[in-house]
């Protein structure tokens, strides 16, 4: 199963059992047929009109759609019923969340998992004898005090100082054009912070995707505080895969010279990608989703999005008590 990204701006009409993306051409329709059976996610980037046929009909495909805006920042989702429910984990999952204790703890595997995988990162540029010696040290020193944590306003503090080395680290294997001196969100305001802000869009969405597909529920959250119309659970589960999805695919665009700054639009204090770059970011997004490593303990080949879906069951297992969650740390 794909996700499937639109970028222009047209229709989406439903007509029996098809669904169809209509756009105007040297003013003629030109209709063309969406594969709906091999599509798990839609990912709508242009300004496309649909109504209430296409929603039910997406519902009962049970297809999730995603809506970005023009600066590629995540705006919503359309989310269809869920067709997993279970009450017993729903309120182990808010018990889990209301225990301090216990919270805490399963938010400091999630901080963990996305320390491992930066410093993997690290470590491998540093074997290309580039000069990060410092700045995995550095890191290291601030995940040896991981246990002592007490709190998740204290633990959300540790893993912004782990963020802040790793991102000042990126022009000694990046080069100057794309070094991060400061992390901005919204908005962008180089074409680093440009890259990493889509990139998290995506992966948000990745996750809110695959949450579906179990009985979580994406509203109660451990890591980030659940708040009024966000699925926050998908921002936890991001944080373990953001270094080996999103970082991974932004040098390889970068050092593989695949994006350049005419792939960017530069306002004022604002910087995001054009159409054509995002489409680029986006093709290969979805190689590294779809790229596959050998798993030791299912002893088979999965996919970069199957280990997502992987980490749900395991978060599913600790919420009723079966295995303690121990999230997904790269061990090559």
């Amino acid at each position: 199963m794909q996700s499937f990204y639109i970028f222009k701006s047209g229709r989406l009409k439903r007509e029996s059992n098809t669904l169809y993306f209509i756009i105007k051409e040297n003013e003629k329709e030109v209709k063309r047929s969406l594969p709906i059976n091999s599509i798990d996610s839609i990912f709508i980037f242009g300004e496309v009109k649909l109504n209430s046929k296409v929603l039910n009909f997406l519902a009962n495909k049970k297809i999730p759609l995603h809506f970005f805006n023009y600066h590629g920042f995540y705006t919503g989702s359309f989310m269809p019923k869920k067709y997993l429910q279970s009450g017993f984990l729903l309120v182990n999952q808010v018990k889990i969340y209301l225990d301090n204790s216990e919270r805490l703890k399963l938010a400091k595997e999630f901080v963990a998992g996305a320390i491992h995988n930066t410093l993997k990162n690290l470590i491998y540029y540093k074997k290309h004898q580039k000069d990060l010696i410092q700045a995995i040290e550095d890191i290291e020193k601030v995940k040896n005090s991981l246990d002592n944590v007490a709190s998740i306003p204290e633990l959300m503090a540790l893993e912004g100082k782990v963020k802040e080395i790793y991102y000042r680290s990126f022009e000694k294997f990046l080069g100057e054009e794309f070094s991060l001196k400061k992390r901005t969100r919204r908005p962008p305001q180089n074409m680093i912070n440009a890259l990493l802000s889509f990139g998290n869009s995506l992966l948000y969405t990745t996750c809110l995707s695959e949450i579906y597909r179990t009985q979580l529920e994406p509203t109660i959250s451990f890591l980030h505080e659940p708040g009024e119309r966000r699925f926050s659970l998908s921002l936890d589960i991001a944080e373990v895969f953001k270094p080996i999805i999103v970082d991974k695919v932004i040098f390889k665009l970068i050092n593989n010279k695949m994006i350049n700054d005419s792939y960017f639009i530069k306002e004022l204090n604002y910087v995001h990608l054009n159409e054509k770059g995002k489409r680029i970011f986006l093709e290969e997004y979805e190689n590294r989703l779809n790229q596959t490593i050998n798993h030791p303990r299912m002893k088979r080949n999965v996919s970069y999005k199957t280990l997502i879906r992987l980490e749900c069951y395991k978060l599913i297992k600790h919420l009723v008590g079966d295995e303690e969650y121990k999230s997904f740390k790269m061990w090559w």
